[in-house]
């Protein structure tokens, strides 16, 4: 199986890096429609932004799975030939984050759900930043391979 990967470790890389993109797309998006829903006291505009933000985050949680899923075929095929620098644990650690938080995001979709929101759109729009700042230093770790 290794040796299947490993001749197709360039495949692995380029779809993990689209489903990526997809995932964070929504990831990023996601959070913006928290920010309006907690700035709306219109009951038919909430209503439908309750609608938005379950299919977007139930559309975008397959990509995050096959983000993983290929990260870490990609994960196994190399630690079979070198063992795993430095840089790459730290960018685990940091995805792991990105996972946490994306499970949040369904605490906070349950939380719209029951009307029961008490957080503010500003303390959205600063929950929106966090996966910026993570995916900024996972690219950097990535492309500059530091340690």
């Amino acid at each position: 199986m290794n040796h299947f990967l490993l001749q197709h470790y360039d495949w692995l890389k380029a779809l993990h890096i689209i489903f990526m993109v997809a995932w964070f797309a929504g990831i990023f998006y996601l959070p913006r429609i928290f920010v309006y829903h907690a700035e709306t006291s219109d009951s038919s505009v909430q209503t439908q932004l309750k609608v938005m933000q379950r299919r977007l985050l139930f559309f975008v949680t397959p990509f995050a799975l096959l983000t993983l899923i290929f990260g870490l075929l990609m994960t196994y095929a190399l630690s079979t030939v070198t063992s795993l620098p430095v840089w790459l644990h730290i960018k685990f650690a940091l995805v792991a984050l990105l996972y946490i938080y994306h499970g949040y995001c369904f605490r906070l979709l349950r939380t719209f759900a029951n009307d029961a929101n008490t957080r503010s759109g500003k303390w959205y729009r600063v929950f929106n930043e966090i996966p910026v700042l993570i995916l900024f230093t996972v690219v950097l770790l990535a492309v500059i391979k530091p340690w």
